[in-house]
């Protein structure tokens, strides 16, 4: 098990991309996600680079683990 690789909004919404997830709509600085059979629409601050709590927290709600995420 690995440490949370800190990253980009941009390089996050490409990983959720990755795992099968879609953009659905942009709302100023903020990139909404969404995936169908789940309930959640992430939203990805388009910040140079994420807090870890919050990265963490879209992951978590994403259905991926830490590694997963890691190893998109």
């Amino acid at each position: 098990m690995g440490g949370l690789k800190l990253c980009s909004g941009a390089d996050a919404v490409k990983k959720f991309q990755q795992a099968g997830w879609s953009i659905d709509r942009q709302k100023g600085s903020h990139v909404m996600l969404t995936k169908e059979g789940y309930e959640y629409t992430l939203s990805i601050p388009q910040h140079s680079e994420l807090g870890p709590g919050l990265l963490r927290k879209v992951i978590k709600q994403a259905g991926l683990s830490v590694d997963e995420f890691n190893r998109l």
